[in-house]
Order: structure tokens, then sequence, then C-alpha cells
């Protein structure tokens, strides 16, 4: 086990993987001093400006240029800095990318990861501090991950790269200094959710940064005497259903937890799941928590009025078993 950030897990990975397949490189702004959050740092120097290309100003031109070099047998990682800049490259992703494969009937695919940073961030604002991942899963042909721990940012950073598919990976830009240990050794399947704390009481699901705020609201349930299970999704297309339906069996209580907007989120996906197909073991009301369908501001007082906190995850799991 090595100790790594959670910035440094996905940069050891992706060196690894630019070491073992001479096929897999990096196409986007400022890679060359490694990008706003240090994800590239040193790796033009190891690997040279060919495979550690730095780009103009272009989001749709970068996310073109790796899309032919997908479908000619490379591997691309595609920054975009920000998940809100990318948007500037959606036609590419969504109307070209993500239906290669099915349009060309199987003789052409996209093998690329699009690296997208998600979240509030120290007073980003409003195009700085999105999170759409729910905008992503609905669109077939794109896997959409969203890893929390360093460990994940490791092993799914490898996975993606290994994918035939089209990986949406979204980081969020408040634990770049996450630290923990890391298994070099560990495969991750895209798809697996991770139960990070085993509970009897009430069932937490949840991903990216707000998985980390489950793990702590669980710490404090437990000192209230609630028990509490806590899901990380990790990967939202695929998603682990069946893990989702199985603690939800034990439990007999829901709450789903996300830092994107609240109506429209993924959450609503895992909750019309679990009343669908385990809807008879529910023994409480269930819980969905979101931000408001508002604007994220400058000002840092008005930006904490769109976080979901560890404390509004604890009154949730409070509320479903009727405390």
């Amino acid at each position: 086990m090595v100790k790594m950030t959670f910035v440094e897990a996905s940069r050891e990975a992706l060196r690894e993987m630019m070491q073992a397949d001479e096929t897999v490189w990096c196409v986007g702004e400022d890679l060359g001093r490694g990008s706003v959050f240090g994800q590239y740092l040193g790796l033009q120097d190891e690997f040279g400006p060919d495979r550690v290309a730095d780009t103009p100003i272009s989001e749709a031109a970068i996310m073109g240029a790796a899309f032919g070099a997908a479908m000619v047998g490379t591997r691309p990682v595609v920054e975009m800095r920000f998940s809100d800049f990318a948007l500037c490259a959606t036609d590419e992703l969504v109307n070209q990318i993500a239906k290669a494969r099915f349009m060309f009937g199987g003789q052409s695919r996209a093998p690329m990861v699009i690296r997208k940073p998600i979240g509030l961030w120290r007073s980003s604002a409003a195009q700085h501090s999105q999170s759409l991942e729910s905008w992503y899963v609905h669109i077939p042909g794109l896997v959409v991950v969203c890893p929390a721990t360093p460990q994940d940012n490791y092993s799914m950073m490898k996975a993606a790269i290994r994918c035939d598919d089209p990986v949406v990976y979204l980081e969020h830009k408040n634990i770049w200094g996450m630290e923990g240990e890391v298994d070099t050794s560990l495969d991750i399947e895209l798809g697996n959710a991770a139960v990070r704390r085993l509970g009897a009481d009430v069932t937490l699901v949840s991903w990216s940064d707000t998985a980390n705020l489950c793990v702590q609201a669980a710490e404090k349930l437990a000192g209230q005497g609630v028990d509490a299970e806590v899901i990380d999704l990790r990967s939202l297309w695929p998603w682990d259903k069946e893990t989702v339906i199985a603690s939800v069996r034990k439990t007999g209580r829901l709450v789903v937890a996300h830092e994107s907007v609240a109506v429209g989120g993924f959450g609503a996906e895992v909750v019309a799941t679990v009343v669908e197909q385990a809807g008879d073991a529910l023994r409480g009301p269930v819980r969905r928590l979101g931000a408001p369908r508002s604007l994220v501001a400058y000002a840092p007082n008005l930006e904490d009025k769109m976080r979901v906190t560890e404390q509004m995850i604890v009154t949730a799991a409070k509320e479903t078993m009727g405390k």
C-alpha cells in the first residue's frame, strides 16, 4: 500500500498506463505545465509533447481531434479543465463520440477518457462549479464514473483507459488533496459500487465527494444509536443496482445524497429503481438530498446554501427512522 493524494493517484495510474501502452496519450490545454490542478505534472517531461499534447483554447477542437485519433486505434485521455467548459464540446461528445460504435455497426469504436473536474470549490461561482453527471447518464453510449477516494481514482482511471467505450470521468475539485492508502494491485470493474460502511438501520447512497460526507455522517449517526450503511456508487452508468437493492432490503430505509441539483438528478433514478424493485421492503419514508435548482454564487455564504452537508444527511437518516 502506498499513500497518495487524489490527484497523485490518477496521475500515477495514467503514467503507468502510458508506460505500458504507447497508444495511450493525453490532449488538452496547459498539460505541459501540469494543467489547472497538477493532474499531468511531469508527464510531458517523461513522455514528450507528442504524447502529452498542449492545444489552443478550443474544447470542440480538442474533443474532435481526440475522437478522430480514437477511431484510428489510439486511446486518448482528454482534459476539459472544468466540466462547465466541456459544454463547448457537447456536440462532439453526444452526437458523434457516444454514437460512433452504434452508427458504424461496431466497425469503429471511441475508446476515450474524457476528464471533467466537477463541483463546488472555493467561490468558483456559476460557471466553474457545476456537477452535471446526470446529463451524461442520460446519453446512451457513454460510461459515466465519479471516483471519490485516492484508491478509486487510481484503479478507476486504469479501468477507464482500458474501456473500449467513451468514459466521462468526473473528478471533484474539492478533493484533489485528499490522502489515502492505495493498493496498486487492486483492479476495479466499472459498474461496481463500494460498500464503504456496513450498517443495519438505514442505507445511504451517494457518489463523488458527497459519498465522503456520507461516511462522516454515518460515524456521527453511530454515536446517536443509528447504524448506517454507506454505498458509494462510484460508477453512475453502468450503476450497481444489485448492491443498492440488497442493502435496502436489509435496512428498510433509504437516503440518496448528491451535490448536483436535485431536480432531474441521478438520485431520482436511484429512488425510482428502489421503489420499483424493493418498495415492499421500505419501512420508512425515502429521503433525497441535492442542491436547489439555483445558480452558484461567488459569495461564500451564498455558495454554502447550495451544499449538501454532513448534518443534512444525519437529519435525513433520522427522519427515515422517525427520530
